[in-house]
């Protein structure tokens, strides 16, 4: 069968009315400024941008020089083209307009430049995260406040992860797919078309080192995972730890298995609400999650349901296979139960 490019696939979407042509730019747009992305990833030392870039983004947290590089990369290709109000990066503390010489357009777009950079100087998996919201009708000027939207209206999700390969992965609520990225040719290809994650699975991914700070509900959940076939699931589990929430995230979608970052003592310490941010991860991986059959939770709520009340808010995530993803959330309401 003809391969299938990503510009092909897109104009298929606009016949079907799936997408309108807007939406098409938008995405074809990301990807190319993705690709840029993927080539300075690549050059790693070669290219001088390993490293920290001796300033912290708007969490508070140590930026890598790819971090910068990939923000800028993002930044200027949306400028431009007329497809976007306005768009929001992890990496700034407010919503950068498009600028008054250039045409706007109807949505807004959300990233996370590089998500798992601190993986970058290994040389291990990283990605960039997306959303597509709509511009609200009569907003000329969009601020923080008109980014503030539930996942459940996201137009459109994805990510991109460069590893072996540069595969991009994206969601218009039909469905999730995957695309690879061809570098003799420069172009994304479809490579799987209707990714879907199991229901079932002995998999899970956790970042253990945080144990002793959790919840008693997931200190109880892990627990029964990590006593195997002689507790009482009856099975082993296997457990991944990346550290690149893309990657983690990819892994499962391609083999099944769930993924959590839940709320600890640690983070209430801080007086967080959870580590991931809700409006450029765990929305659009919820998103994305969802379309293939899996689930997506704060443990207590659906993340696509939660209605934003910050553009850096953040929130716990426990995503992928159904059935885990249910059980682990079971836990939590039985606890809360109990403690009403």
């Amino acid at each position: 069968m003809k391969p299938i490019s990503l510009i092909q696939f897109l104009i298929e979407e606009r016949r079907a009315g799936r997408i309108n042509a807007e939406l098409s730019l938008l995405i074809e747009v990301v990807a190319r400024a993705c690709k840029r992305i993927a080539v300075a990833i690549n050059k790693g030392a070669l290219g001088g941008v390993l490293g920290n870039a001796g300033s912290d983004n708007v969490q508070g947290e140590a930026q890598k020089k790819l971090d910068v590089i990939s923000n800028e990369i993002l930044l200027e290709a949306n400028a431009w083209g007329g497809h976007l109000a306005a768009c929001a990066s992890e990496e700034m503390e407010d919503p950068q307009p498009i600028p008054d010489m250039y045409p706007k357009g109807h949505h807004l777009l959300l990233f996370d430049p590089l998500d798992g950079s601190s993986n970058i100087d290994v040389n291990i998996s990283v990605g960039t995260i997306f959303s597509v919201l709509r511009s609200p009708d009569g907003v000329e000027e969009p601020k923080a406040e008109h980014f503030l939207q539930p996942g459940t209206t996201q137009l459109a999700a994805g990510y991109v992860v460069y590893g072996p390969a540069t595969l991009l992965v994206l969601t218009f609520g039909h469905g999730t797919h995957e695309f690879t990225l061809d570098r003799e040719v420069g172009s994304f290809v479809l490579s799987r078309r209707n990714l879907r994650i199991p229901e079932e699975t002995a998999e899970f991914a956790i970042n253990m080192s945080n144990q002793r700070h959790w919840e008693a509900p997931m200190q109880r959940y892990i627990g029964e995972l990590l006593a195997g076939q002689d507790g009482p699931r009856g099975k082993d589990f296997n457990m991944r730890w990346v550290a690149s929430m893309v990657a983690d995230v990819h892994r499962i979608l391609s083999r099944g298995g769930v993924f959590f970052y839940p709320l600890d003592a640690k983070l209430k310490a801080k007086a967080q609400t959870g580590k991931l941010r809700l409006m450029y991860e765990a929305n659009p991986m919820a998103f994305i999650v969802e379309q293939a059959g899996g689930s997506a939770s704060t443990g207590r709520a659906r993340i696509l349901d939660l209605e934003p009340t910050a553009l850096h808010q953040r929130v716990p995530v426990f995503l992928g296979s159904k059935n885990e993803v249910a059980m682990a959330v079971r836990y939590h309401a039985e606890a809360d139960g109990a403690q009403g």
